[in-house]
């Protein structure tokens, strides 16, 4: 029997089918989700590091660290930052959460957390650092009013970035400027780095980072009643030996992908209208499809038939020409009586996860790490109404007992204030590709005016020097149809950093739209 109904419930999500990763929708938070009113797409990324690794939690945590928390305790520390969970994918090395502002990443040491618009995302900070001591069972201190809580866990390395934004005058809490976020993480962190990398009056990056095994700032002011408390750092699972080759932190690899000003023709592809036209192509086709190779056996029995092939348990001829199986055996044949007449679901016009999924196929965002060579990877995506798009890939490694690695794409439509960002933290390595063929595949999909790169490395410690970033820099040099505008190495505490900047050959838009300049 052919079915081409879309069952109750069902999100066309890949992430839906059985086995792992395991996919959980919030309806509530999708209702009426409307996108209109976005205008801010340079996102807000935060990494807090509690370990360095989930192989070097300290004895006394949860024995999954930050995947111990429940999934509602994480959702009160989002309304602190202004946005909700649509969706999550849940695996045995990380949760990802979709959010209605982007994403959030839960692994066992480490959180991240990156949020567009106008969300207050380093107001949810100090109730991080909360939660962490109090439910994951982190080392942490007490008393700090300046924190914004009494309890804090102590994070191993903190870092916070985000390109300058095209609006800052509407940003919100500690956000509405630079020099403000830096203020906000220094009277939680002692001994943090701010950076601002690229052009003041031109396209830049800000980075903010602290070193490894960060220490929280102390009141200003102690209270002289308060008996002061010695901390001492407790042993973790794995020897100093043994981290200096397992640790995450050794490994730790992400480029980010930054786009504004996309090729109008590729970005309808983000539009609820267009997504839906092209899920309506696909749905009647394969209906069409379906059809055809269901009167294909029909025909093939009925062959049998008339050869005097008699087949088991069914007597004399089976069917006729006159008979439709679509019809079944009703007067009414509303619905599969023809192509024309084929019923649409109301699923694929109006629901987020079900277009989101056709989005990411028939842009090739899917592809960019692709089933054949990660067959466990789910993607969770989401179309917003009239137009924006959201998705989190997990990406189990191919190799068994290897890692779980992530990607994230977002994507402001509109001409007016167009951007997509994708970053991943899945090593080049692992993948057998070099970033710049990364890079070309998701540039391809956007066709953006200009956009910017930053890969973020953890150093080798047996190279001190920069010769290899200098390498791997050379070869994102050539991005076919692009120019290089700017090139920018650094050399940072445990990390090289190489930031780039290009401009599409044929671009005719004239100067960036900066917004917010660092002066």
């Amino acid at each position: 029997m052919v079915n081409t109904e879309v069952p109750t419930g069902y999100t066309a999500s890949p992430s839906s089918f059985s086995g792992t990763p395991l996919l959980t929708i919030n309806h509530e938070a999708t209702i009426d989700l409307d996108s209109s009113n976005s205008f801010e797409g340079p996102e807000k990324l935060l990494e807090v590091w509690f370990s360095a690794s989930p192989l070097s939690l300290p004895e006394a945590s949860s024995p999954d660290g930050l995947k111990t928390v429940p999934s509602e305790v994480w959702k009160e520390m989002l309304d602190l930052v202004n946005c909700k969970v649509l969706s999550v994918v849940e695996s045995g090395d990380v949760d990802a959460y979709l959010l209605s502002e982007s994403s959030m990443f839960v692994f066992p040491h480490k959180l991240i957390l990156k949020t567009c618009g106008t969300t207050t995302l380093l107001s949810g900070l100090p109730k991080i650092l909360e939660i962490a001591a109090l439910v994951a069972k982190f080392p942490h201190t007490v008393a700090n009013t300046v924190r914004g809580t009494a309890t804090a866990a102590i994070p191993y390395r903190v870092f916070y970035s985000r390109k300058n934004f095209l609006y800052p005058d509407r940003q919100r809490g500690p956000h509405r400027s630079w020099r403000n976020e830096v203020n906000s993480l220094d009277r939680l962190f002692l001994g943090g780095s701010a950076y601002m990398i690229g052009k003041m009056n031109g396209e830049h990056w800000y980075l903010y980072l602290t070193e490894p095994n960060t220490m929280l700032t102390p009141p200003a002011t102690p209270d002289r009643e308060q008996p002061i408390k010695m901390l001492d750092l407790p042993q973790t699972k794995l020897t100093a030996k043994a981290c200096t080759m397992e640790l995450d932190d050794a490994q730790d690899e992400t480029l980010e992908l930054l786009m504004t000003d996309l090729e109008p023709t590729n970005a309808k592809q983000f539009y609820l209208d267009h997504a839906s036209a092209v899920a309506e192509g696909r749905y009647f086709q394969q209906a069409h499809e379906a059809r055809v190779e269901a009167r294909k056996h029909l025909g093939s029995i009925n062959d049998m038939e008339e050869e005097g092939v008699k087949m088991e348990g069914l007597p004399g001829k089976i069917c006729d020409d006159s008979v439709d199986v679509f019809s079944n055996t009703s007067d009414d044949t509303s619905g599969f009586a023809s192509d024309d007449e084929l019923s649409y679901p109301q699923e694929l016009t109006t629901e987020g996860h079900a277009l989101g999924t056709v989005v990411s196929e028939a842009t090739g965002l899917s592809a960019v790490y692709h089933e054949s060579k990660y067959p466990d990877a789910r993607i969770d995506a989401y179309l917003f109404t009239p137009c924006g798009f959201s998705a989190n890939g997990v990406i189990p490694s191919p190799k068994a007992g290897g890692s779980t690695h992530y990607f994230t794409v977002h994507v402001t439509p509109e001409p007016h204030c167009s951007y997509a960002s994708f970053e991943t933290n899945v090593p080049a390595s692992q993948s057998g590709r070099e970033t710049a063929e990364v890079i070309q595949q998701v540039v391809g999909i956007f066709k953006p005016g200009r956009f910017s790169v930053t890969l973020f490395e953890a150093k080798d410690a047996a190279d001190d020097d920069l010769s290899t970033v200098k390498k791997k820099s050379s070869k994102l040099e050539v991005i076919s149809g692009y120019r290089r505008v700017d090139r920018i190495v650094h050399d940072l505490e445990g990390y090289e950093l190489v930031f780039k900047y290009y401009e599409r050959f044929d671009w005719e838009g004239g100067a960036p739209r900066l917004g917010e300049v660092a002066f």
